[in-house]
């Protein structure tokens, strides 16, 4: 299995979007500072320093003349809980029975460039039971664990969940704090909310790639204003967009990705998806979600048709709505590792053709059903799966 490329959209130094970095790009900086052209405007910042001058001009000559790779399909893993089960003590090994003395090099020895971490509102509020869950990730949390990904080199996903607790298509419940707030008061919140914690993590020197605006949100966000339900889709594009142009102001490079569950319903996502494009919704990813193999009537059921279906419909999805897709959770059954690694490496497989499936991300791999009761992480007696194993195939 070889990693792929990731679209050109999202590699920053490719400022026409023709696939390649070259001197053209450097051309369409130059052709808006002398003569105002704005074809390639947004894109033009390769520096990210919210300005277009001759900065970035110099920062491409580099790459062109230094070599400077840009990053493969993102593979990685969601890690929001690697900092709590350090806190208690949790020991990592490698395959070997070796310990692991920082577990967040070592998956970059599994092949992975990227990871992704959550972030709440206000998880205070949660109950006993959700924070036990794992509902614990504040902005001095994410911070901290944010600064260390920057620093072991790797790219980010921020996902936000907009609320108190755990957003999914079951439950979006509003954070406490904004609770009786009518429509463009909540609009405003969200605004708010996400200019502020992304301004004090790019104060805090962590490089966030990609947001989401909202967990799962099949069923629209911040209940009830924001549900989405039949032909209605309530007040979920005024909240979309207000966390989409707070992203842009703060992080102008930064791609704000879309998330769905259920990545192999395509009938559900076509109903979610044509309602959004008929409002007008702005986004810049499609992201998905699959657990092709959750327990279910006694038994964990054979992750193959649900990860073929998945595969399926990427490329009818990138027809119809023109995005990009990158699968933003993906989880197995940790007592089932041959049979996740089997999965990931027909998701590998069948998607490396495809330039506009972005990569993949393993959903709290760092877990352990001994320490924390989740079943479908890649660890088991501290030591990788073989499930990790299809990453560097």
């Amino acid at each position: 299995m070889a990693v792929m490329p990731l679209l050109a959209a999202a590699n920053v130094y490719d400022v026409n979007g023709d696939g390649s970095v070259t001197a053209t790009d450097v051309t369409a900086i130059y052709n808006y500072m002398l003569n105002g052209d704005m074809t390639y405007y947004a894109n033009s910042d390769v520096d990210g320093d919210g300005h277009v001058t001759s900065i970035d001009v110099t920062v491409l000559y580099e790459v062109l003349l230094n070599g400077i790779s840009v990053p493969e399909r993102l593979v990685g893993g969601d890690i929001s809980m690697i900092s709590r089960y350090e806190e208690r003590g949790a020991i990592y090994k490698d395959r070997n029975g070796n310990t692991i003395s920082n577990i967040l090099p070592y998956f970059g020895e599994q092949g992975w460039n990227a990871m992704r971490v959550r972030l709440f509102v206000n998880p205070e509020n949660a109950t006993s039971v959700e924070k036990e869950e794992g509902v614990i990730q504040d902005l001095n949390y994410v911070k901290a664990l944010g600064k260390r990904i920057k620093d072991a080199g790797y790219a980010l996903v921020l996902d936000l969940h907009y609320s108190d607790s755990w957003a999914d298509p079951g439950k979006q419940t509003v954070p406490a704090a904004w609770k009786g707030k009518n429509a463009a008061e909540m609009a405003a919140a969200v605004k708010a909310h996400t200019q502020d914690v992304l301004q004090a993590l790019k104060d805090a020197g962590v490089d966030v790639a990609w947001v989401q605006v909202g967990n799962e949100v099949t069923n629209g966000m911040l209940w009830d204003s924001g549900k989405v339900a039949g032909t209605n889709p309530g007040q979920f594009v005024s909240y979309f967009h207000a966390g989409y142009d707070a992203v842009k102001a703060v992080y102008p490079r930064a791609q704000v990705i879309l998330h769905l569950d259920n990545g192999w319903k395509l009938d559900t996502l076509n109903w979610f998806l044509t309602l959004m494009k008929g409002k007008g919704l702005t986004y810049d990813i499609l992201g998905l979600s699959l657990y092709p193999s959750y327990w279910e009537n006694g038994a964990f059921p054979d992750w193959e048709p649900k990860v073929q279906q998945f595969v399926s419909n990427l490329g009818p999805l990138h027809d119809a709505y023109g995005k990009p897709v990158m699968l933003v959770e993906f989880g197995m059954p940790a007592s089932r590792p041959d049979q996740a690694k089997a999965a990931l490496e027909y998701l590998f497989d069948n998607t490396r053709d495809k330039d506009y499936f972005l990569g993949i991300f393993y959903w709290e791999p760092e877990a352990e059903h001994d320490r924390c009761g989740y079943d479908y992480g890649a660890f088991s007696g501290g030591k990788p799966t073989a499930a990790l194993e299809a990453f560097g195939d």
